[in-house]
């Protein structure tokens, strides 16, 4: 996300250095953040087209943060199934989602601005009224917007893998969050995530499978879901023989 810039104001003493930070924005000498959050902060413009979609469409689909339950209906002038996606990235994939899903309302967490900027320009050209996006980091989301039992169903496309040994701790499907998804869903609602990573595919397939409150859809992995579009990333990593796999667990009744 870029720099906000600090108000102008009377000049002060020089403050002290800033404390040394590793390249994930973690002070040095810290292996691992005492909590999980579930993105990590890029560099990277909003370009032209980006802000005038965020001047255009923001005030209708990017929806306030507050430490209280959610009024879906209210917020998307409908009653639907409700889906969560934890970082859509530039927004490819959930535009592509919600237009061959328009009976099911997405809720879409993303803290990276020109993402968000993305996708909003993607709902303008496309005509989407079924997406709302919080700009916030999802874990808070979750903790103090959404009750139990309020979720349909959950998408988290290829999150960061965080590839070393020793990053794995900062990796976002662990069992707490797990824990915390399974009891937001309804009895029968979905878990769906996607890597490209196979290391971080057979962690989630662990986490996943010890969550008692879950259930795997297949022996292993599943079979790519047919609303879940290849994108241009992805289709890249294809013709280079990387491989791509997704996991879907359910609710259990």
């Amino acid at each position: 996300m870029t720099e906000l810039t600090p108000t102008a104001s009377a000049p002060t003493a020089a403050p002290a250095a800033a404390p040394a930070t590793t390249s994930g924005g973690v002070p040095a000498g810290v292996t691992h953040p005492k909590t999980i959050k579930s993105f990590v902060r890029r560099a990277g413009r909003t370009t032209t087209g980006q802000a005038k979609a965020f001047e255009d469409f923001g005030p209708r689909f990017v929806l306030p943060y507050a430490p209280a339950p959610l009024d879906a209906a209210s917020a998307f002038g409908r009653t639907a199934p409700l889906i969560l996606e934890i970082g859509f990235g530039m927004g490819e994939a959930t535009a592509h989602i919600a237009r061959v899903r328009p009976d099911d309302n997405f809720l879409c967490c993303e803290v990276h601005e020109p993402g968000v900027g993305a996708l909003l320009k993607r709902i303008g050209e496309q005509e989407l009224t079924n997406i709302r996006i919080l700009q916030h980091d999802a874990v808070e989301v979750i903790d103090h917007m959404l009750p139990e039992g309020s979720l349909d169903g959950v998408h988290i496309f290829f999150p960061d893998p965080w590839h070393k040994t020793k990053h794995n701790k900062r990796r976002l499907i662990q069992g707490p969050l797990v824990a915390k998804l399974a009891a937001r869903l309804k009895p029968g609602g979905y878990l769906h995530c996607a890597t490209d990573w196979q290391p971080y595919a057979e962690q989630m397939l662990q986490v996943l499978g010890a969550e008692p409150l879950l259930q795997n859809t297949a022996t292993d992995f599943a079979p790519q879901p047919d609303y879940r579009p290849l994108t241009k990333f992805e289709n890249r990593g294809l013709r280079l023989g990387h491989g791509v796999w997704d996991v879907v667990f359910v609710r259990r009744h």
